[in-house]
């Protein structure tokens, strides 16, 4: 029997719909969704150049790539839900700080690396652990369903909200108000819902290396140290973090490609939309499909549906080619985001979760960080986008590649699990 067929259903739910909200005012929907909404405001008020006030976003990837490994250590040894508590109180006021900002720039990046600590810690990675906890035969469709509706429902609510509050209050006092909906949300979903999985009884007798603070010693799982060692540790990294780099990088520049190309702003903004919502709503999608199939393998050809729709892109001329373009780069993008916290949990288990997803959402972090930079070095080089993109669509099929190089999971779902399912179970 494992927690999750142990686990009252009641609880189980609970802990996804906390994970959900807890996702929706996560650093990517209040900071990372909204900045865009803010950047000239702040450029305009303290006469800053743009790329001086969009530096904070590298700023947040540079200090989450340390912050990360260690959120992910202290959730598995103190366990999710009072990591998390602390987590939402000190993000929520690290967002509201901003507020009381002036023009002094350095205290401006300052900020914002305290932002990018304070937010590692409630963030779609570490809620992914919890759920996984919970879950087991219905791992995959939990997690898609807490990450992919909670940071879409967040990334197309959130700057909605930032642009109402842009025109009441201006900027500052909008960061008071998203700093408080942080909290009101956040901490009173996490406080009455969610809850730690229950985890097998370990003492001195039965493990003479138990310890009473590491509750994951319980749990079955390789270490760190163990999983650095193995092969899939390296190709989710290589795969998973290449092809979520390079499709954030065209997220990002959906609208200055097609506007370079000579389409309207409204057209490249709803082709983006599209590019979101077929993002949050795939991870859904592909969870519950790696829950049914049994193999990683099973990702590889988003990667060239994600390929296609980059073509698309670059060359299609109609609006139906062009949000075509965008759901198909939303099928790639809803894969990596989706199947990497599963992958994690069914090669490396959950013993050490939290750290090991902590050290690869790093990489990710700082591939999300680089690649966009990196086209743009192109665009200043060769004043336009089609030999970056051109460059991201061989990266995106080397991805597909990879991910039929994938072995087995190490870890799987019991037979006694299978028939629970079967069963009506969880």
């Amino acid at each position: 029997m494992t927690i999750e067929t142990k686990a009252n259903a009641k609880t189980a739910l609970g802990v996804v719909v906390a994970c959900t909200i807890g996702n929706v005012v996560c650093l990517t929907a209040t900071v990372s969704a909204v900045f865009g909404v803010f950047l000239v405001p702040i450029s305009e008020d303290f006469g800053w150049q743009r790329s001086q006030v969009t530096a904070v976003l590298g700023i947040i990837s540079l200090v989450s790539i340390i912050a990360f490994p260690v959120v992910g250590r202290l959730m598995d040894i103190y366990g999710g839900r009072k990591v998390l508590l602390i987590g939402n109180l000190f993000f929520a006021l690290s967002v509201a700080a901003v507020s009381q900002v002036n023009n002094n720039l350095m205290n401006f990046y300052l900020l914002f690396a305290l932002i990018g600590i304070a937010g590692a810690v409630p963030c779609t990675a570490m809620f992914s652990k919890v759920v996984s906890e919970w879950f087991d035969k219905r791992r995959g469709l939990m997690l898609g369903i807490s990450a992919g509706v909670g940071n879409g429902l967040g990334a197309t609510l959130m700057p909605i909200i930032a642009a109402i509050l842009l025109g009441y209050m201006g900027w500052q006092m909008s960061y008071a108000v998203i700093g408080f909906l942080i909290f009101a949300l956040g901490f009173p979903a996490t406080y009455f819902l969610l809850k730690d999985a229950p985890r097998p009884v370990v003492t001195e007798a039965t493990n003479p290396k138990y310890h009473p603070n590491a509750p994951s010693e319980a749990l079955e799982g390789l270490t760190l140290t163990e999983a650095l060692k193995s092969v899939p540790f390296w190709l989710i990294i290589a795969s998973l973090g290449l092809g979520a780099g390079c499709l954030t990088a065209i997220f990002s520049h959906v609208i200055p490609v097609l506007t370079d190309r000579g389409q309207s702003l409204t057209i490249a903004t709803t082709v983006m939309v599209v590019l979101a919502l077929v993002t949050s709503g795939w991870q859904v999608a592909v969870g519950s499909l790696l829950d049914h199939i049994k193999s990683p393998r099973v990702a590889a050809p988003s990667f060239v549906v994600a390929t296609i729709g980059l073509w698309l892109l670059e060359t299609g001329s109609s609006t139906p080619l062009l949000i075509l373009a965008g759901a198909l780069l939303g099928v790639g993008l809803g894969t990596a985001f989706g199947a990497l916290p599963y992958f994690i949990s069914r090669y490396f288990g959950l013993k050490a979760y939290g750290v090991i997803t902590g050290v690869i959402y790093s990489v990710v972090m700082l591939a999300q960080g680089v690649t966009p930079y990196l086209m743009d070095i192109w665009f200043d080089a060769h004043k336009a986008y089609f030999g970056s993109i051109v460059i991201i669509g061989i990266c995106l099929l080397i991805v597909a590649g990879l991910i039929m190089l994938f072995p087995p999971y190490r870890i799987k779902v019991s037979a006694a699990d299978v028939a629970q399912v079967n069963h009506g179970g969880l």
